[in-house]
């Protein structure tokens, strides 16, 4: 019998070395695994506003990347390179290209999709140790897991969904603001230049007129005050070109800073708009198709609907927060001698609160997040009226002075020069009907200016272009371009 005891010792004592020593190994492979888990170390990188500047500077309209990046939208080759003349479509690829608010949108967007794979992620177990101290006796050990309840995850993943949804949108609506950005500052550009046109035709039309009132007052037919009235009448439209021509670097500094360019990357650059003086006519768009495309095509209405969305989700999952998650796992414990196999189990109990309050957070934020929507298209429609409206009034101001001009350029010039040409006229009374076109051109230049600015507002309306452009924003703001990267 005490050979027995001596042997079922021995025995006892060699299972439990087994099991510390089997502990000890499962133990050195958790935390050997734990080490050898590839981790990402963190890399810093420098903001310089002297090397930002710099680079700015340094953008210009004839690099190779850009080239790339046009070709892939324009879905055609550029020969010559760079080209010899920029359109609206060309400046407004370049645009986002270089622009740093798409830049910023991007950067959201890869935030919100890290945001995905966080929602996704499964929590890691616990390992939790317990030496004993100072007895070496003593030791515990347990693995526990966390466990979701209420298909908590999936809903994180689904509501960060919808927030990658509305972050894309933004991209695409921050690509179209930059489109319209452009195009405004294009608008204003063209004005200016025929603006300076028109204030020289007129002014070599006043200088005529100077020279025949000359010739009239020396041969004795009319008073000195009529030539120093038509001297004072030419030195004004003298003065009047030379502001025009101090709008022309204005106008060309902000077209080049809706590019995102330095005005020097501009320099004997052309550029062409060869509709801009035959807007579309307001009779091809209905107040039915505008409102339509302002309901389903206004980006911001497809933000509002995606946060919505998301808010949805975030009730939802506060309401799944209602069944607390908890933590189950195997356990061991060693003492003095003796090993004991445990089951842990770990819950955080809804005794206090059934979380009431972030629920009705949570119902209050999606509540607010409907009316948010409602205010959303309510104004995409009111807009879309105000600016279809707009630019109606605006084109029969333009068709109003379009007539006009017609009739004196097509009537009254061709039968005043027949009336010089057969003595019943003087070159004087010419001058004075051609010097009413420049006057009447002015007239309908402003009236274009108006007209193409409301053209803008209802394509800002509706968020897209009213004639026929192929660029697709949302792909393109998309696409990666060789500045994306901060330096």
């Amino acid at each position: 019998m005490g050979h027995a005891r001596v042997v079922q010792k021995h025995t006892d004592w060699v299972w439990g070395m087994k099991i510390k020593y089997s502990v000890l190994l499962v133990i050195i492979l958790a935390l050997f695994s734990a080490a050898c888990i590839k981790v990402q170390h963190y890399q810093p990188v420098p903001l310089s506003a002297k090397a930002g500047a710099a680079r700015l500077e340094a953008r210009t309209l004839s690099n190779s990347p850009l080239r790339k990046f046009l070709q892939k939208n324009l879905g055609r080759k550029l020969n010559p390179w760079p080209p010899r003349s920029w359109d609206l479509r060309m400046l407004a690829l370049a645009a986002l290209y270089y622009s740093p608010a798409l830049r910023q949108a991007r950067a959201q967007v890869s935030e919100a999709k890290a945001a995905e794979v966080t929602a996704g992620e499964r929590p890691n177990p616990t390992f939790h140790l317990q030496p004993g101290i100072p007895s070496p006796y003593l030791l515990g050990l347990n693995f526990l897991f966390s466990i979701r309840r209420a298909g908590r995850r999936k809903i994180m993943v689904k509501q960060a969904r919808a927030l990658a949804t509305a972050a894309r949108l933004k991209l695409a609506s921050a690509a179209w603001k930059v489109r319209s950005n452009v195009r405004t500052a294009m608008v204003s550009y063209f004005l200016a230049r025929r603006k300076l046109d028109l204030l020289r035709a007129q002014q070599g039309l006043k200088d005529r007129r100077v020279i025949l009132l000359r010739q009239q007052f020396a041969a004795g037919e009319i008073s000195r005050p009529m030539v120093a009235n038509a001297n004072l009448s030419a030195l004004k439209t003298q003065v009047a070109i030379e502001a025009a021509q101090g709008q022309i670097p204005d106008t060309r500094a902000a077209l080049a800073a809706a590019v995102g360019v330095p005005v020097a990357a501009l320099q004997g650059v052309h550029f062409v708009w060869r509709d801009f003086a035959h807007p579309p006519d307001s009779r091809s768009f209905s107040a039915k198709e505008i409102q339509r495309d302002a309901v389903l095509n206004r980006l911001d209405v497809h933000v509002a609907l995606a946060e919505y969305a998301a808010a949805q989700d975030a009730l939802q999952l506060q309401i799944a927060r209602q069944h607390p998650n908890f933590q189950i796992g195997p356990g061991y414990d060693f003492e003095e001698g003796s090993n004991y196999f445990t089951v842990g189990y770990s819950v955080k109990l809804p005794v206090f609160n059934r979380n009431q309050g972030p629920i009705a957070q949570a119902e209050a934020q999606r509540n607010a997040a409907a009316a948010a929507f409602l205010v959303t298209q309510a104004n995409a429609i009111a807009q879309s009226e105000e600016a279809l409206a707009g630019y109606r009034g605006a084109m029969r101001e333009l068709n109003g002075t379009e007539s006009e001009l017609r009739q004196l350029e097509h009537v009254v010039v061709p039968k005043e020069r027949r009336m010089v040409a057969a003595g019943e006229a003087a070159q004087l009374a010419l001058n004075t009907v051609l010097l009413q076109r420049p006057a009447l051109a002015q007239a309908w230049l402003g009236a274009l200016g108006r007209t193409q600015k409301a053209l803008g507002a209802l394509e800002d309306a509706v968020q897209r272009p009213l004639k026929p452009d192929e660029l697709d924003l949302h792909r393109s703001a998309n696409l990666h371009n060789s500045e994306k990267r901060v330096p």
